[in-house]
């Protein structure tokens, strides 16, 4: 099996933290915890496990995290015991080629995706299974880290991976590849929609026209259909596609606080030292970068009333203005993965609704897809996503190069 992963090597971890601000290449140098590697392919560790041949993975903005190492041991989830080693990649589609004898939800020859990663209780086979399990959100497990049974082996970013039987959904063949692979990153799109889904006549933002951003304001968009959509756009390539992806307008984010006035009616007033505020704004913001100013923002132009959706991820604490959390009762919402949620009044698997949602023509993967490069040249694949000069919105392993 050829593979890349990262250890938890800490040493190796701080020296890359220190080094990273002089040297940015350090991160991809062979002083970093990431690891390119061929190891004997592992066997099935259990009756009810499958071996995924992979065809191709989309490089991911958390696969970027633990690849440069940014990320701060003094976050929460860093307390929850966990795996030494990380294996990169999971917007992926692969083929099953090995079943155990006690598998029954795929067959040889499958098409599959990646449903939920190792750790839960159905991977766990813990029987009864958590409160979130049994809703349908293994992301949310309550027994995560209970650390029973065998770890998969593998991930998108290896020509092959292990995998619990329920950690993989077989996808209908009427789907390409491409759709395949962007199934995972729409089904998070329409999951932090739903969180709080903007209603006809509403006015939404969507702050960030990456990968999630886009994801997310294609399902805003396919679930509310007569809300107002901004979005916010740093380059040509994204604005481009948002506006493909049915934004009313896209705006640069250069002067958001304007831009909020002007587009929602809101009253912006100045005050010392720096300070704005105004008074109305988006009915709903989605966050989908997630960094301290980000996330100051979308709260500032949010009305009384209205909600953050929190979509992009920093592993990192934030130094963040909550005042409008008080001051104008706006809810803050967090989102994370895919699971299940409820649509029309049923609980629907989000990977369902992504699945009813291309089929109708109202998601599509076309225009995501950028880059494709062979897993030798991975360090190059990732220069090229984390440089957004370079046109990149989607960067694919491709295993068959």
């Amino acid at each position: 099996m050829r593979t890349i992963y990262v250890d938890k090597d800490i040493p190796r971890i701080l020296l890359v933290s220190a080094l990273r601000p002089v040297w940015p290449g350090a991160v991809l140098s062979s002083l970093a915890p990431a690891r390119y590697a061929e190891v004997a392919d592992p066997p099935l560790p259990g009756p009810r496990w499958v071996r995924v041949k992979t065809t191709q993975c989309g490089i991911c903005a958390s696969d970027l995290a633990l690849l440069t190492v940014d990320a701060a041991p003094s976050i929460g989830p860093s307390a929850l015991p966990g795996t030494e080693r990380f294996y990169l990649g999971h917007e992926l589609v692969g083929e099953v080629r090995e079943v155990g004898a006690g598998v029954t939800r795929v067959r040889l020859g499958d098409r599959v995706v990646m449903d939920a990663e190792s750790g839960n209780c159905h991977s766990q086979e813990i029987d009864p299974p958590c409160p979130q399990c049994t809703r349908g959100n293994q992301m949310l497990c309550e027994n995560a880290s209970a650390g029973r049974g065998p770890h998969g082996v593998g991930g998108g970013w290896s020509d092959n991976y292990t995998a619990h039987e329920t950690s993989v959904a077989p996808v209908p063949p009427s789907l390409t590849d491409d759709q395949a692979t962007l199934v995972e990153p729409l089904s998070v799109g329409v999951r932090a929609a739903l969180r709080r889904l903007p209603e006809a006549g509403q006015r939404a933002l969507v702050l960030g026209s990456g990968t999630i951003g886009l994801c997310t304001l294609q399902a805003v968009r396919a679930l509310s259909p007569d809300c107002h959509l901004t979005a916010v756009a740093r380059y040509g390539h994204q604005a481009a596609l948002a506006g493909r992806f049915g934004a009313d307008e896209v705006i640069d984010g250069k002067d958001l606080y304007g831009s909020t006035a002007r587009i929602t009616g809101a009253r912006l007033y100045r005050g010392m030292m720096g300070s704005r505020m105004l008074l109305g704004g988006f009915d709903t913001v989605f966050d989908c970068v997630g960094s301290a100013h980000t996330l100051s923002s979308s709260l500032c132009c949010a009305r009384a009333g209205g909600a953050v959706v929190l979509v992009g991820v920093k592993l990192r604490p934030l130094k963040v203005d909550l005042t409008p959390v008080w001051y104008q009762e706006v809810d803050l919402v967090g989102t994370f993965g895919h699971g299940t949620d409820t649509w029309q009044g049923r609980a629907v698997p989000d990977y369902d609704l992504v699945l009813d949602l291309l089929r109708q023509g109202k998601l599509t993967a076309d225009g995501f897809i950028t880059h494709r490069y062979p897993l030798s040249r991975w360090r190059e694949a990732v220069r090229t996503a984390m440089d957004k000069r370079s046109g990149a919105i989607k960067v694919v392993i491709d295993h068959r190069l």
